[in-house]
């Protein structure tokens, strides 16, 4: 449950959100982010067929894995966000996207074991505490079958924002409006535990650039760690 605070920090997120795609349509563009390319070979050579993504905002990646054939389950908290991939998707005729407006603060509204891979571009890292990503691993590992593949990002601590801007504790920062937990390596770890850890790697991202952290994970198998 979350604490006062949290809750008043998850608020103000949600209307940052809201705000910046109401005021900025297709603020990221069309191109899908080198992590969703990346994901779609991993899910591609995996077998992977439907693919659930989290924190879609307006879309870019998700529309990207439809064109590709996926069957997409699109889900953001911002409506705003959601409207505007809804859209797009009716706009270009992409019948095997589905969108929904979901708060992963809470358990995921999905059957055991009914998705085969799912993908979350830097959702991890936002206003959550460890203990709300730490229940969202949880549920991610229950909706995916056995053999399915886990892709996200998260920015850590040696981006250049890290101990930037008002801090909230928990190594989550605001800085111009944006709430961000930054992870440690060590944190990526623990969050694999019990899973198959396939992959861990350190890719950039935008102007400044942000530093982000690269995992791909799976529900069984042995773990693997890359530097």
């Amino acid at each position: 449950m979350m604490q006062g605070q949290d809750r008043k920090l998850a608020g103000i997120q949600h209307e940052y959100w809201q705000q910046m795609y109401s005021a900025h349509p297709r603020m990221y563009g069309d191109e899908p982010s080198a992590p969703a390319r990346y994901a779609a070979e991993v899910f591609r050579t995996a077998g992977a067929h439907d693919v659930l993504e989290l924190g879609a905002g307006q879309g870019r990646d998700s529309l990207h894995f439809a064109r590709l054939g996926f069957a997409v389950q699109a889900t953001d908290f911002s409506d705003a966000g959601i409207e505007q991939l809804g859209e797009q998707a009716a706009a270009e005729g992409l019948h095997n996207l589905r969108t929904a407006v979901l708060e992963v603060r809470q358990p995921l509204p999905l059957a055991d074991a009914s998705v085969d891979a799912v993908f979350a571009h830097l959702l991890l890292c936002m206003a959550l505490s460890t203990g709300e990503i730490t229940d969202l691993v949880g549920e991610i590992r229950r909706v995916l079958r056995p053999g399915g593949t886990f892709v996200y990002t998260v920015r850590h601590t040696g981006d250049p924002d890290f101990c930037v801007g008002i801090a909230h504790g928990d190594d989550t920062f605001e800085h111009d409006g944006l709430a961000v937990h930054f992870f440690p390596r060590y944190l990526v770890v623990d969050l694999a535990e019990g899973w198959g850890l396939r992959d861990i790697r350190t890719v950039t991202e935008g102007d400044l650039p942000h530093r982000l952290w690269r995992i791909t994970q799976t529900p069984t198998g042995h773990r693997h760690a890359e530097s």
